[in-house]
């Protein structure tokens, strides 16, 4: 519905009104393609962490959101979560976000707002899908951080990465695809 229908039906509906709900709506729905996302996942041999679609939506929240409502979707997305919602890989409750996954999870915002970040600079394609990158690597970091307090031992080393790297660029190439060539709702405008 364009601008003028909305105000045509509401008049009071205006462009500021319009944009905040679009950003709500936004963030909701981010937070429901995360939870769908973690839904999406294969467990790999020797890891306790399962490869999930979660980052996409992650960097998708902050790529086309924005930094600040793209971290909040995620924000909503571990609240749903922490409240008990079944939105997890294997369920929901607060006591998820002290397990296994749960650093992980926890830098789901931060890696939204540097997502974000791509979004919010022109520039290349390299320099965008570099955004990515260091997002995905928090969110890494977040994980590895977390699991190394879980296990006493430090797991700061590429065989605990290294299952990862190539589901992650693809995971890059594919959100770099979606907001170039995707479905106009969240394709970036081009100049």
């Amino acid at each position: 519905m364009s601008r003028e229908a909305a105000r045509s039906v509401n008049p009071a509906l205006t462009g500021a009104h319009s944009r905040s709900t679009g950003v709500i709506l936004g963030v909701l729905g981010f937070a429901a393609l995360t939870a769908l996302g973690a839904r999406l996942s294969v467990v790999l041999p020797g890891t306790v962490v399962p490869m999930t679609l979660q980052p996409v939506a992650v960097l998708l929240a902050g790529a086309v959101l924005g930094s600040r409502a793209g971290a909040a979707s995620q924000i909503a997305y571990l609240a749903a979560g922490a409240i008990g919602l079944p939105v997890f890989a294997a369920g929901g409750g607060a006591a998820y976000l002290l397990g296994p996954t749960g650093g992980y999870l926890l830098a789901f915002p931060v890696a939204a707002w540097i997502a974000g970040l791509a979004s919010g600079r022109s520039g290349s394609w390299f320099r965008a899908a570099a955004w990515l990158a260091l997002a995905l690597v928090v969110i890494h970091a977040g994980g590895l951080a977390w699991l190394s307090i879980l296990s006493g031992e430090s797991l700061l080393s590429t065989s605990a990465v290294r299952p990862f790297i190539l589901g992650d660029a693809l995971k890059i190439l594919l959100v770099l695809a979606i907001v170039r060539w995707g479905p106009g709702v969240l394709r970036k405008p081009t100049s």
